[in-house]
């Protein structure tokens, strides 16, 4: 099966369009991971995606934070992390905030990379959106962002269910 036959054969109903869609997520991903982690050295995607996350916002997160915003574990966080300092892009603190908790602070590796060494990458990346126009591009922004609420009703609602199923299996 081909790309072309996949959206024919999902494109009928809603439903077939909704597990297209899961479909699509999964496998855009794992396509991404695979051509960013074979065509730019140094760093993975997942670690390309910590640094981002840590260059923008400027403060300091804790290992729980960025799991969080990056949707894996605190110990996930943790092992990028140290292969991160390993590498000189990160130091790791003790929160200032909170002595339990440990931060992650880029060092000037992170700035240097991002304006040199990313830079070579940066017009490869556009090619991924030059198949959109700018409307289509906000379309896709606003849409993925409710995504972020779709996939925060799921864990409601997975968390509920379970609790309930735990419960239940308790007062038997």
């Amino acid at each position: 099966m081909n790309l072309d036959d996949f959206i024919i054969k999902f494109s009928t109903t809603t439903e077939d369009q909704k597990k297209a869609i899961f479909s699509t997520l999964f496998i855009a991903g794992n396509k991404l991971q695979t051509l960013f982690d074979h065509h730019i050295p140094e760093l993975s995607l997942k670690q390309f995606m910590l640094l981002s996350i840590i260059k923008q916002f400027k403060e300091p997160f804790t290992f729980t934070q960025l799991g969080n915003l990056m949707g894996c574990s605190r110990q996930n966080i943790k092992k990028l992390a140290n292969l991160l300092t390993k590498k000189g892009f990160i130091t790791i603190q003790q929160s200032p905030c909170d002595t339990r908790a440990m931060c992650i602070y880029p060092t000037k590796k992170v700035t240097t990379y991002f304006e040199n060494d990313f830079l070579k990458y940066q017009k490869e990346l556009s090619y991924l959106f030059e198949v959109y126009t700018e409307p289509e591009i906000e379309s896709l922004f606003i849409l993925l962002s409710k995504l972020y609420t779709g996939i925060e009703n799921l864990e409601k609602k997975t968390t509920n269910a379970i609790q309930k199923s735990e419960k239940g299996a308790i007062n038997k």
